[in-house]
């Protein structure tokens, strides 16, 4: 079995690092022989063990498989030395031309986003006896359009706090280069929200509904027939406002029944502004504090309520929990309405296509963790809802808000890299 002719094609930059494992094909069909199929799919995964067959052949198939697992996972050393990944992680799958694609778990694909990986090229062969894998990790690389590249320059508004975030998340693995061209493009967003402001009040009714795509819309419906309420898990992604206000306009059954938990926005004529809009789009508004009696109404009335999760938290609202691998001050009252009512936590985010159309997507409804300590079990759910919010972000980083400070109660500096003068124009 080979790979395409021309599998390692790179758009956007060189392959930063190869791995390369080899594996008997007896070996395989021992493990085949000798393993419960039940427990194959440990190794395997279901695609795999379909496309592999069931005749002379599949030992061979499945050991190209297995090499090219061992193969992704040593791309990532450290990770691997650490249990942070293994090599069921990563499968083998055939694209339209039958050519070898590598399908990520979810926390190979959130590595991949840590890293700036845009994805993982693969070559397998075989012959008689043995079968090897080449695989190749392809660079991200961020496009920074000529406004950023401009307002990074000439109107550095917070540029060293968006460049430390950036550091902080993304670590010295990451070139500098492409740190630069992040917080570049981040700037070009938020240009282009500015304008959005602006330019949506004036559209008409039929327009803002086109400019939007609601995604998953069934984890919601499915949330919300618990007849609990919902609340929803987001933050300052891609044009929120945007998003759910056209989004809203697809639902029309759903006006008044959801109510976004914010807090007040500097200057007083700039907040009474979104406000206003947010109500005339059919959204209630309740503050972050002093709020709490009218959530828990909404949520026994089976509303929804939209909760901003991405925001630094003071005692004693926040707690430290883990964010991108370093402690941040998060809301627990979000963990606290979950555990005391039941209603599920539903994540959220909204996202700019290039273009210019905006998607607003629902997540499925994440576990309520439960134990034996009340502290524990908000600590516990106040983490995964940050976990969430790290897969959110780095699903579309640029569209992400780095301006804000959300590392205050951090008690180590970003990790060390490197200085290096200047940065791409």
């Amino acid at each position: 079995m080979t790979g395409a002719a021309d599998p390692f094609a790179v758009q956007g930059g060189e392959p930063t690092r190869c791995g390369i494992d080899s594996v008997e094909i007896a070996r395989i069909e021992r493990l085949l022989r000798d393993t419960p199929a039940e427990h194959l799919t440990r190794i395997f995964s279901p695609q795999e063990l379909a496309d592999s067959g069931e005749g002379p052949g599949r030992g061979a198939s499945l050991a190209a498989r297995f090499a090219a697992k061992e193969a992704c996972a040593k791309l990532f050393p450290r990770e691997l030395a650490l249990g942070e990944i293994e090599p069921a992680d990563f499968s083998v799958e055939r694209d339209a031309y039958g050519a070898p694609r590598i399908v990520c778990s979810a926390r190979a694909q959130r590595l991949l986003g840590l890293q700036r990986l845009r994805a993982i090229a693969v070559s397998l062969t075989h012959d008689r006896v043995s079968a090897s894998a080449v695989a190749l990790a392809l660079p991200a690389r961020s496009e920074a359009p000529l406004a950023g590249r401009l307002l990074y320059r000439l109107l550095p508004f917070r540029r060293g706090v968006i460049l430390e975030n950036l550091r902080r998340v993304f670590g010295p693995g990451v070139p500098e280069a492409e740190i630069v061209r992040l917080a570049q493009a981040h700037y070009a967003h938020l240009a282009r929200l500015a304008g959005e402001f602006i330019r949506f009040r004036w559209l008409s009714a039929d327009r803002k509904s086109a400019l939007i795509r609601v995604d998953n819309v069934e984890a919601l419906a499915r949330a919300l027939d618990r007849g609990k309420g919902v609340l929803v898990l987001t933050g300052h992604f891609g044009n929120f406002e945007v998003a759910t206000i056209a989004g809203l306009r697809h639902f029309p059954y759903m006006r008044g029944r959801f109510h976004f938990v914010r807090r007040a926005i500097r200057p007083r004529w700039l907040d009474a502004l979104v406000t206003r809009r947010f109500r005339q789009g059919g959204f209630g508004v309740l503050g972050k504090r002093g709020s709490l009696d009218a959530i828990l109404a909404r949520l026994e009335a089976g509303d929804l309520v939209v909760f901003p999760f991405d925001q630094h938290a003071a005692p004693p609202d926040g707690i430290a929990v883990d964010f991108f691998g370093q402690p941040a001050g998060t809301f627990k009252s979000l963990a606290i309405m979950a555990l005391a009512t039941g209603a599920p936590v539903v994540p959220a985010s909204s996202w700019r296509e290039p273009d210019g159309s905006h998607v607003l997507r629902f997540e499925e409804a994440l576990p309520l963790i439960e134990c034996d300590s009340v502290n524990e079990e908000i600590r516990r759910n106040t983490r995964a809802y940050n976990a969430m919010i790290e897969i959110l972000v780095l699903r579309h980083p640029e569209q992400w808000y780095w301006v804000h400070r959300r590392w205050k109660i951090a008690e180590r500096p970003p990790r060390e890299r490197p200085e290096r003068a200047g940065g791409p124009a």
